[in-house]
């Protein structure tokens, strides 16, 4: 037996503690329901004994009372003395001047603390004394009081005994219990674990448990011939089980949904491949390729369908490329890896390319619909790029994840600037993760203006990040590796408690401008989103109408629904709500209906070729009119000339920023720019 299996572990013990604590909390229930029941009972003893008494004593003590006899009074006081029970005894007149009157302190015991608050220490029963027939005139009163600590006394003693000898049959029983338990359970348990230790894992069916003795037919019997039925059908299967493990691993090697080669195989298949191509000097290459916004398709379409779509890929892939036979591996997700052998040179490879784009970009049937996609290829050669399989198919994924970063629908071919590039992204990464505490981030406001009014009447706080070692990082470079490390979180918050706090100064300054802070969409899927912006707003003092949270299309969408909730929940609050770089995205009419919003941000590459560019214009156009229909105003952004200001102002734009009125300015700046701009737009009226 293991030395391990203590007494403490054993069954037998867990029931003995069981039957024990429910025998005893049973027996404790029972007789304290007894002594509850023993109390009233007591209680009631006591009140009719009184009653009794006063009965007894009442016509004495009226006559007493009647013919002012303190002689017969004091004789019925004394009577009632007797008792021992009596404290107080008193005839009174109506007035309450007593005739007779005698008493005695309270007997002293220790059980008093424990029996007071149930009978109380004494009690108080009080009859009028009267005489005549149907209308009696009272002549006083006859009062005695019962001390309580003799009839308590006989109770406490029934209630201790009632409860010891109620803890001592649960006591009993539990033994009992425990003994049948043990007897028809724990001894024949342990013995079959004790014959269950000494089978042969290896050969199970050699060594059978015994049965134990008067348990043939019960449970326990059925148990250990059900059991030796099984150690027998192990034996006799081993050769089928290792048949089965067999196949079980084969299968293990490819992918489950797409039938293909999963990566452990892959990566055997490209090594034996390569030490062929080693031998005889030829070169092969690796495509690696993920199909483009592949979770857009699963949200739109749905799971299942997003597996029939990676099926429908892995059929197209499975044949002979442009130039022969190809190796075709699914590595999971979405993405998929193809190798083309005895490759000739480069433009073999880049055709090779194309052809699978073409194959991918196909459209495919889903529910009845045709769905068209697109995939980003990596590609790294051997043995110019990597020399062994492992690193030969990270280049490749190394290099389509940064052709992704550039675009869609492309291939890229691996160089040697790519490993350093990854290498200088990890590192900026790593920075990101250390330049909170380092305190290298500040912020500076670009003025929004007014185009009706020609008044400065928010900013837009701005993230700026000043590297010790690279100086000023543009935003578009962190902000992506803040979002996928996650610390834009603690960026987020840091950015909207430092814009709160500026928005306080400058309206204690006579200042009260609206702050508009951007929201990132890791921030959105925060749970405590809305009370931490909500107690920031409290902490600095600030009028929720006071902010505007900008949120731009991406950063919504992929919870629709936990978003909406989460800005309703912010405007109800008197927060203003902005859709940032609106027309790149979705751009759909269905969430901006359900959306809380007040403005709509026209992105900056609209307004750049405006007037130049007529499909830029148009959707410039589109924008301002969606805002009038919706009831929304519309900001345009990245206004950098007169003739882009005057014609927003005079299509129904209301509001604008830019380099035409101000670049971001550090808060002293800004207060200072607000001062000159609000002065010249006054001088400029009153000239006109």
């Amino acid at each position: 037996m293991n030395k391990e299996f203590q007494f403490e572990h054993r069954l037998g013990y867990r029931i003995l503690r069981w039957v024990l604590l429910i025998a005893l909390m049973s027996g404790i229930l029972l007789s304290t329901t007894q002594i509850i029941i023993d109390a009233w009972r007591v209680s009631d003893e006591l009140d009719q004994q009184a009653d009794q008494t006063l009965a007894l004593v009442r016509d004495a003590a009226s006559q007493a009372v009647y013919s002012i006899d303190e002689d017969l009074a004091q004789q019925v006081v004394d009577g009632l003395f007797e008792q021992q029970a009596v404290r107080l005894a008193s005839i009174v007149h109506p007035d309450d001047e007593a005739l007779a009157q005698r008493s005695r302190p309270l007997l002293p015991a220790d059980y008093r603390p424990l029996t007071d608050p149930i009978f109380f220490p004494e009690r108080s029963y009080r009859v009028p004394l009267a005489r005549g027939g149907d209308d009696p005139v009272v002549y006083g009163y006859l009062q005695v009081n019962y001390d309580t600590a003799f009839m308590a006394a006989s109770w406490l003693e029934r209630a201790t005994l009632t409860f010891l000898s109620g803890i001592a049959r649960a006591v009993v029983l539990a033994m009992v219990l425990f003994c049948v338990f043990h007897i028809l359970l724990t001894r024949p348990l342990f013995r079959i674990i004790e014959s269950l230790s000494r089978v042969n894992p290896d050969n199970p069916g050699d060594t059978l448990l015994e049965l134990p003795r008067g348990h043939r037919n019960d449970e326990l019997g059925l148990w250990v011939n059900a059991t030796n039925n099984l150690l027998v059908a192990i034996t006799e299967n081993q050769e089928k089980q290792a048949e089965a493990e067999a196949r079980v691993n084969r299968l293990s090697r490819y992918d489950k949904l797409t039938g293909l080669p999963n990566r452990e195989l892959f990566l055997s298949m490209l090594g034996n491949s390569l030490e062929e191509h080693r031998r005889n000097g030829q070169a092969l290459a690796v495509f690696c390729f993920g199909i483009d916004d592949f979770k857009g398709v699963n949200e739109q379409h749905g799971y299942h369908m997003g597996d029939q779509l990676l099926q429908t890929v892995a059929d197209r892939l499975n044949c002979d490329g442009p130039n022969g036979p190809l190796m075709v591996a699914r590595l999971g997700s979405d993405q998929f890896v193809v190798v083309e052998q005895h490759l000739r040179d480069g433009y073999q490879c880049a055709a090779t390319s194309e052809w699978l784009l073409q194959k991918i970009a196909q459209p495919i049937r889903l529910a009845g619909r045709d769905v068209s996609i697109t995939a980003t290829i990596g590609i790294a050669l051997f043995p110019d790029d990597a020399a062994h399989s492992e690193q030969l198919l990270q280049r490749s994924e190394q290099t389509m994840t940064l052709a992704k970063t550039a675009g869609r629908n492309q291939f890229q071919f691996y160089v040697a600037s790519v490993d350093q590039e990854i290498r200088d992204r990890k590192k900026l990464e790593k920075d990101l993760q250390m330049a909170l505490v380092a305190g290298q981030f500040h912020l500076v406001y670009q003025p929004q203006i007014n185009l009706e009014t020609r008044r400065v009447i928010g900013a837009e706080a701005l993230l700026r990040w000043e590297h010790p070692e690279h100086g000023l990082v543009p935003p578009d470079q962190f902000i992506p590796l803040a979002e996928i490390s996650g610390s834009i979180v603690d960026i987020g918050l840091w950015v909207l408690d430092q814009a709160c706090a500026q928005a306080a100064e400058w309206t204690r300054a006579g200042m009260p401008i609206r702050i508009a802070v951007n929201l990132s969409a890791v921030q959105l899927q925060q749970a405590d989103i809305v009370e931490t912006i909500l107690s920031t707003l409290k902490r600095h003092a600030i009028p929720p109408g006071r902010l505007e949270l900008e949120v731009t299309e991406t950063g919504f969408m992929e919870n629709l629904d936990s978003a909406i909730e989460k800005l309703t929940r912010l405007r109800s609050e008197g927060i203003n709500i902005a859709v940032d770089d609106f027309g790149t995205g979705y751009s759909s009419l269905t969430y901006i209906k359900r959306l809380p919003l007040q403005h709509l941000k026209i992105d900056k590459q609209f307004v750049h070729d405006l007037l130049v560019n007529e499909e830029d214009t148009r959707i410039a156009n589109t924008i301002i009119d969606l805002g009038k229909s919706l009831n929304l105003d519309v900001i345009a952004e990245g206004v950098e000339t007169e003739e882009q200001e005057f014609y927003l102002h005079n299509r129904g734009c209301q509001l604008a920023q830019g380099y035409f009125f101000s670049k971001p300015l550090k808060p002293a700046d800004f207060a200072v720019f607000v001062a000159d701009f609000h002065q010249r737009i006054t001088a400029n009226s009153i000239e006109h």
